[in-house]
Formats: structure tokens, sequence, C-alpha cells
């Protein structure tokens, strides 16, 4: 089975890319929807969380207030309760992944996808045969963050500010999309990429 790793910050476009890539018979795995299977309780991940963030970041069912736990550690200051938050997930979503993976091999997929925006800092881009990083102008990724997640625009730019910048991504990446707005373009992008990273899909 073919492996195509799509990472990239916030706003950039990487579901739209996820999105192409079903609509060719891609399998694709989300890894924001695998977080949210992890930290649904019960759940380990979730209570490995309260015991490093207090319960605060719980809502009044139980569950994980991401908005609350967003606000404990996005900003310039808050660099190490975002690489605690990583480090705690990454190993329940990682292997998550892992299962996945091989239950399409086993299920006889010609190809998967995994849309993880931090398939480099998880080690997941070892499982990949080509690692694709999707990337936009900062101004147009804040537009996307705000609109999607109906904040505002300096609460966008804090998560912009607290990510990797475009070189973390265009080092450890095999190809590298620009996403502007043009999405013709962008399929011709992500079309030459494929065919020159030997994808078989």
């Amino acid at each position: 089975m073919f492996v195509i790793g799509i990472t990239g910050p916030s706003g950039a476009g990487k579901g739209v890319v996820s999105e192409y890539l079903i609509s060719k018979n891609v399998n694709v795995i989300d890894a924001d929807a695998v977080y949210h299977e992890v930290i649904s309780p019960p759940s380990d991940c979730l209570d490995e969380l309260v015991t490093h963030f207090d319960r605060q970041i719980l809502d009044g069912s139980g569950a994980l207030d991401r908005a609350e736990l967003a606000k404990l550690v996005f900003g310039e200051d808050n660099r190490e309760k975002l690489e605690l938050l990583n480090k705690i997930t990454h190993k329940y979503v990682v292997e998550r992944i892992r299962a996945l993976l091989k239950e399409l091999a086993l299920a006889g997929a010609k190809a998967c996808a995994i849309d993880a925006p931090l398939l480099i800092e998880a080690g997941l881009a070892d499982d990949c045969d080509l690692t694709i990083a999707v990337l936009a102008d900062k101004q147009i990724r804040a537009e996307r963050i705000a609109r999607r997640d109906r904040i505002d625009m300096s609460s966008a730019m804090a998560r912009i500010n607290s990510q990797k910048p475009d070189e973390y991504y265009v080092q450890g990446s095999d190809k590298v999309l620009y996403n502007n707005g043009d999405l013709d373009e962008l399929f011709e992008q992500l079309e030459k990429a494929l065919t020159d990273g030997g994808a078989k899909l």
C-alpha cells in the first residue's frame, strides 16, 4: 500500500488536498478525527491530560473543553505547555493511526493518505512513501482559521505563531504545495507531486 503523508501548518489547506485525494478513491486518515477519538471519555489520553493540566480543561460533562485547553497552550509564552500537550497526545494518535494503516493494508487498499499537521514531529513521516507539505501565506491562513474556528484575527495569529516556520515543513517533506487561493493551480501542483513522487493510486 502506497502511503502519502500530508502536513503543513493550520489554515494552509491540508483538508482541501485530502478531499481531492478522496475524490480519487484514496483512503484518508484524518489525524484530527483520530485525536477526537482518543480524547473522548473514557480515555487514557484524556486522563493523562487532566493529570498535567488539571480539571479546568474539562467541560461540565467531563469531556475535553478544547477552547479552554487552547487558552493554556497557544501563544508565545506557552510553548512548553504546547510541547507537553503534543508529547502526551502524539503517542495515542500515532498508535491509532498505525493500527488503521494495518487494517487498510489487510483490506487490500492500494493507497492511503495521512492528513496530519504534526506528521513530522510525531514520527509518522517514517510510515509514508511520499510526504507532501501544504503551505500558504500567513495572512491568508489567519483569515481561514478565524473563519473556520469563529475566532478573532489576533487569536488566529497566536495559533500561527505557535507553530513551526514554513522552512521546517519544506525541509521535512518530499514535495511542497502552495495554496493561496487558486484551487486549480493547487490541484495541478498536487498531481505533479504525486506523479514525480511515484504515487500508486
